[in-house]
């Protein structure tokens, strides 16, 4: 089984990169199962169901999130929808909306994917990813599943390794996402299960982790408040990972596919 996994789709130019690349990416590779990182997936954070229906209808299958998945209320409502595939970190605390894992199906079988948030950064009162995910794999071990896949959303690559290894030969794929920039580590792991630090984001090139470059420039530079705005038009890196699972649910091998764009 073939599943791609998307890195940070950047507001309405990264939508419409994936409409242009994704639809032939499927069939040239082949493709079974598309996941997705989804927290800046429409403009200015956040989700709404127009930017998912139109990544839903390039062909994604299912969404991660991360810390700006609840930015908008549209994007909580969907959150709370049991019938909607999209999850947000699992290590939130109990009473945060949306679930932090689902199971979804495929044509190879059910598919159980995780969300997890870095603890770097992301304040004290997280749960512990690496006992979250303990839990939730402990919760599904008498379920069959053709595949196991994390997203890890953290800003330390050194947070990303360690559950790298932590899980490996558990799951059948960890990702890393949120830093917006590839990192040039996939593998397979000894036990079994591809790895990558950070996916990426599929955003434009042009800019600062998608936001235009000019105002991050001049916000450093001045060290005053700025409103941030996102490129709508100009060349988009399409980033993402392809994990090829074996019937026994461990990765034979992880491909980074990174594909430039030009969106007009």
């Amino acid at each position: 089984m073939k599943i791609l996994y998307i890195g940070d789709i950047v507001a309405k130019i990264g939508r419409r990169a994936v409409g242009q690349v994704l639809p032939k990416l499927k069939e040239e590779k082949q493709i079974d199962f598309v996941i997705a990182q989804s927290e800046n997936i429409s403009t200015g954070n956040g989700l709404t169901i127009k930017s998912i229906r139109e990544v839903k209808d390039a062909g994604v299958d299912f969404f991660t999130g991360g810390n700006h998945s609840f930015k908008k209320p549209e994007g909580v409502d969907m959150l709370n929808d049991p019938s909607e595939p999209i999850i947000r970190p699992a290590n939130y605390p109990g009473k945060t909306p949306g679930r932090g894992w689902k199971i979804a199906e495929s044509p190879f079988g059910k598919i159980l994917v995780i969300n997890l948030l870095g603890q770097t950064f992301n304040g004290p009162l997280l749960d512990h990813p690496l006992k979250v995910v303990d839990a939730i794999l402990e919760e599904n071990k008498d379920e069959k599943l053709a595949a196991t896949i994390v997203d890890l959303h953290a800003d330390l690559t050194s947070e990303k390794v360690a559950i790298g290894f932590y899980l490996d030969g558990r799951v059948s794929g960890v990702v890393g996402s949120h830093i917006h920039v590839s990192t040039a580590d996939a593998k397979v792991l000894p036990g079994g299960t591809a790895h990558i630090s950070d996916v990426g984001m599929t955003g434009p090139t042009d800019s600062v982790l998608g936001v235009k470059k000019e105002i991050i420039i001049d916000k450093w530079l001045n060290q005053l408040p700025n409103r941030f705005d996102w490129p709508t038009t100009g060349n988009v890196q399409f980033s993402s990972v392809l994990i090829d699972v074996g019937s026994d649910g461990k990765a034979k091998s992880i491909e980074q596919i990174l594909i430039n764009t030009e969106v007009s």
